[in-house]
């Protein structure tokens, strides 16, 4: 309504300048005009919204200061999820980032896309990302930082079938810090990508007149951290809200501070991205998602189907069309982006091979909270391969099924270890092993050796190494030895996921519900591992990242 609005002012200027000569000609021409301009004034005064799409790497939902937490203060997150629509029940495509973010881009599962939605493997070339259309649409897209990866793309010609460049679209990352005194980041394992500058050389010098899409993908809070960098902000060990699956200590405090300096650092990013947004005069008009790709870099969080592994946050902001001020329950699920960031631009998914997700726009410019959608019950995600972590690079097979209220895991190889095996093949030796659990004849533990789909820090050095202590001995079991085949939780009760209900007969009905539901949708999804042909496929990807050597399980035994 804008342009018709403007028109009817220069109609009574009009008016008023030339009331003696009533010339019945020019009168004639502003109706005329009102009448061709002011028929659909949408499509003359609307422009395409712009999106920034930004994505930690490794974040547990609860880890922002909107969400509750209190050694983390994200406030540039908080302004999205205060001004936006907040999600409570966002789940990850997977519990590691290769995976997840394929999820992300296809909208697909990421069982549904081969080579493609495993770890440091192949990207092939028909699963088109997203990001492509964009571009075929009139966008102008890019990204900082990490894309949608560990995936291998095209070397050469020899590649054919790969895809050539990231699926998150043309990098820009060349603008960084430098060591010395202006270098203002606060750990030395900090990413010296400076994503802020990047995005505003990409809109000053690449963007030009279209609307954009862009991906800030932050390398934060992706281990390795600066052991102790929280000491040089005004953080206390005491504000630490330790999980239920850790022991309470300074050592497992000061990791999940050094842990919170890397989120802040990204957010930081993120609201000099905001600020500037707003003083382009652009802010408005850009759709800005915020979330991770899985959960933080702990013991039983990320590479585990449990809630801190799978739960990320999610806010999403847009005044222009999604009411702010409010929270949903609804559960999504990361294939669900793809979709709805296509119906919000008006681009075709012709070209993608078929996606599974569903567009949230209803759920985004509803003006209610709580639960909008009843039939939007449940949420999906899974697992394979993480690290190379088992004999033959077998991966840990996992499907999982969440509603507001419960959480179900399907572990599908439960012989196998979660975390990985317990015992490596000596990279000097092949005829020898390494010590059991990684722990050297000096007590202490050395990561890569053991238990390798768990990243390397002090809170999993000093768990392992302490595994013989009555008090530690329950939170090495929770983290490394096996599971079940069936894991059924009640979030609400049980936000760590620690007491497996799956035996108890209160909540049978449920569980054989959301049982059936999972084998529906994996069926629905043509999930190999439950319909074939070669229920085993996954285990036979190659791997293009550093590989270990581990012993055949032998049955019956400790290292089967």
């Amino acid at each position: 309504m804008e342009k018709k609005n403007k028109l009817v002012v220069l109609s009574r200027d009009h008016q008023s300048k030339n009331r003696k000569s009533q010339s019945w000609i020019l009168g004639i021409l502003f109706i005329l005009l009102i009448s061709s301009c002011g028929s659909k004034p949408e499509e003359t005064s609307s422009k395409p919204p712009n999106i920034l799409f930004v994505i930690s790497d490794d974040q547990s939902f609860y880890h922002t200061s909107f969400e509750g937490s209190k050694f983390v203060n994200t406030p540039a997150f908080d302004r999205i999820a205060k001004e936006g629509v907040y999600f409570t029940n966002a789940m990850s495509g997977s519990p590691g980032c290769a995976p997840s973010r394929s999820s992300i881009i296809t909208g697909r599962y990421h069982w549904q896309n081969e080579s493609s939605g495993q770890h440091a493997a192949p990207w092939l070339k028909k699963h088109v990302p997203f990001v492509d259309l964009l571009e075929a649409n009139g966008y102008k897209t890019g990204r900082t930082g990490k894309g949608v990866s560990p995936f291998r793309y095209a070397r050469d010609e020899n590649d054919s079938l790969w895809r050539a460049t990231d699926a998150a679209g043309i990098e820009y990352s060349k603008i960084r810090y430098e060591e010395g005194p202006t270098d203002i980041r606060p750990g030395d394992k900090i990413s010296n990508i400076n994503y802020f500058e990047n995005f505003k050389f990409f809109m000053e010098n690449e963007k030009k007149e279209k609307p954009f899409f862009f991906w800030f993908g932050a390398t934060e809070p992706h281990r390795a951290y600066e052991k102790d960098s929280w000491k040089r902000t005004d953080k206390k060990l005491s504000d630490v809200e330790v999980p239920a699956f850790f022991p309470d200590n300074d050592i497992v405090r000061g990791d999940m501070l050094d842990y919170a300096v890397e989120i802040e650092w990204y957010d930081r990013h993120l609201d000099s991205m905001i600020n500037y947004l707003e003083e382009i005069g652009e802010l408005e008009n850009t759709i800005i998602i915020v979330t991770a790709d899985n959960g933080m870099p702990f013991p039983r969080a990320k590479a585990n189907s449990y809630d801190y592994g799978i739960h990320v946050p999610f806010a999403v902001r847009y005044p222009k069309d999604f009411p702010g001020g409010r929270i949903v329950d609804d559960p999504v699920g990361f294939v669900d982006l793809a979709p709805t960031i296509l119906d919000l631009t008006h681009t075709s998914e012709d070209g993608m091979m078929p996606i599974t997700g569903k567009s949230m726009r209803a759920l985004l410019e509803s003006d209610k909270q709580g639960t909008i959608d009843p039939t939007k019950k449940y949420a999906f995600s899974g697992r394979e391969r993480h690290s190379a972590s088992r004999y033959q690079n077998w991966g840990y097979p996992q499907r999982s099924i969440r509603s507001e209220d419960y959480l179900l895991v399907w572990n599908m190889k439960p012989d196998r270890w979660p975390a990985g095996a317990p015992q490596r093949i000596n990279p000097e030796d092949e005829n020898d092993l390494l010590p059991m659990y990684g722990i050297d004849e000096d007590g202490i533990s050395h990561s890569d050796w053991a238990f390798t789909d768990v990243d390397e820090s002090p809170t999993k050095s000093f768990i392992i190494e302490n595994y013989q202590d009555p008090a530690v001995k329950p939170f090495f079991d929770a983290a490394f030895e096996k599971i079940p085949e069936v894991q059924f939780f009640d979030i609400n009760k049980d936000p760590y996921c620690l007491n497996n209900l799956v035996n108890d007969a209160q909540y049978a009905s449920v569980k054989e519900e959301m049982q059936t539901a999972l084998l529906n949708e994996l069926r629905s999804s043509k999930d190999p591992r439950v319909v074939g042909p070669d229920k085993e496929v996954f285990d036979s990807y190659i791997r293009y990242s550093p590989m270990r050597g581990f012993p055949e399980p032998i049955p019956g035994s400790q290292l089967k």
